[in-house]
């Protein structure tokens, strides 16, 4: 090529939960069953959608108008649902003109940050979620900046890093937050939403909240909308009914944007982010369709209910089984379907492996681990892999210092989620003694 082509940016996209599949891929195609708990998909965990569900989809493929293109920012009869929810809470209210969709929340979040300025910043919490973080720093052209979660208390914000680090940084323009939280299952206190929210004012940011799980929440908690705390600060929700109905196939994701109007420059850049939209016609139609005749059932409502506590009794099953080792800090989850795991400090070495029984399997991921750099909770991941079947994510690849690993709560066969997450317990309790 005449010139470069990648821009510097380009090495800061990585994705480990669908990476560390290509690994196990190799190790299944030599014989080694393969339990997957890398990847929120309800679906390939035996969750089952309900037939009214499909039947209100068959209807909407018997309508020759779903064939048609929609409006840019998405099916107004969708979007004045959508707004209609929003202003029935206390907070922010907006209209269907404050809605855009786009072909999953991937898409969304990728736009957010290509349409920033390369000098702005936006801050998220770490251990971060990989599309968030990747995508900030390729737009950067450098790695992210991110605020810590702590572990010691909760998966809570570090509310004091995050001011510190906002303060001594003014390129950072906003703040994200993942709520409920991926990868760790916290649910945002209202207290703490509160104060980010005077962070924001008093630095002149605007808010970003990944709200996919929003309405995910388990064993007593409730997750606040970003609309019900954000005052007159400009923000972003985004949202999506690929873990909600659960559809991730359906690629359908949308933001809302609140305060616009408060702001010039906020208001310039959503508006450039619905030009964005305007160029590529507009997003796919069908699932826009589905979405008040799906939600406003009287079935959903009972449905999602069923689904959130039978998430909550998984929870527990995994807290009963993770919760004492002494090797790790657990922590249970309350929204979201993902728990992560930390190796206390000290306990994980080079040294340690796990036998395993295949020679062909031990052979490759003794190959993989020869790296000596690669941190110490991916090394146990490998292991982990061959000697046991069980893909899990590093939480190193989760932007973060911490050493350890993310599982999900979407095992519906009770019995197979106790062999699997037995198998993690026995798994680590040999990994330190070895």
């Amino acid at each position: 090529m005449r010139q470069r082509l990648l821009s510097e940016g380009a090495k800061e996209l990585s994705y480990e939960i669908r990476e560390i599949v290509k690994k196990a891929t190799l190790i299944q195609q030599l014989g080694q069953k393969i339990y997957w708990e890398n990847i929120g998909d309800p679906i390939q965990k035996n969750c089952v959608i309900p037939q009214w569900m499909k039947d209100i989809l068959a209807q909407l493929m018997q309508e020759n108008e779903t064939y048609s293109y929609c409006h840019s920012k998405g099916v107004e009869e969708t979007r004045k649902y959508l707004a209609n929810i929003n202003n029935t809470r206390n907070g922010a209210q907006i209209t269907s003109e404050d809605i855009l969709f786009f072909n999953g929340l991937g898409d969304a979040i990728a736009k957010v940050y290509q349409y920033l300025t390369h000098t702005a910043r936006v801050i998220g919490p770490s251990p971060a979620y990989s599309t968030h973080s990747s995508a900030e720093a390729a737009h950067a052209n450098t790695q992210p900046i991110t605020y810590k979660l702590d572990p010691d208390n909760h998966w809570y914000p570090d509310l004091d890093d995050l001011y510190l680090k906002i303060k001594y940084n003014p390129n950072i323009v906003a703040i994200l937050i993942i709520n409920p939280d991926n990868p760790t299952g916290m649910v945002y206190p209202l207290d703490t939403l509160k104060r980010i929210i005077e962070i924001a004012k008093e630095f002149k940011l605007f808010i970003i909240s990944d709200e996919i799980y929003l309405n995910i929440t388990y064993n007593g908690a409730r997750a606040f909308s970003l609309a019900e705390v954000i005052d007159d600060v400009p923000g972003i929700a985004l949202k999506g009914i690929s873990k909600e109905l659960p559809w991730p196939g359906a690629r359908c994701g949308w933001m809302e944007f609140y305060n616009r109007e408060k702001d010039l420059e906020f208001k310039k850049f959503c508006s450039a982010l619905e030009n964005a939209k305007m160029i590529e016609v507009c997003s796919t139609k069908l699932p826009q369709l589905s979405i008040p005749r799906i939600l406003s059932d009287e079935r959903f409502k009972v449905y999602r209910k069923e689904l959130n506590e039978s998430i909550g009794r998984r929870s527990k099953i995994i807290a009963q089984i993770l919760g004492e080792v002494p090797s790790l800090t657990f922590n249970e989850t309350y929204g979201a379907f993902y728990n992560t795991i930390i190796f206390k400090e000290g306990t994980l070495k080079k040294t340690q492996k796990l036998e395993i029984a295949n020679p062909e399997v031990k052979a490759l991921v003794e190959k993989w681990v020869s790296d000596e750099d690669m941190p110490f909770d991916k090394r146990f991941v490998y292991y982990l892999l061959g000697a046991k079947g069980i893909c899990v994510v590093p939480i190193s690849s989760f932007c973060s210092e911490l050493q350890g690993f993310r599982v999900t709560l979407l095992e519906e066969n009770v019995k197979l989620l106790e062999h699997i997450f037995k198998g993690i317990r026995d798994a680590v309790t040999e990994y330190i003694e070895s």
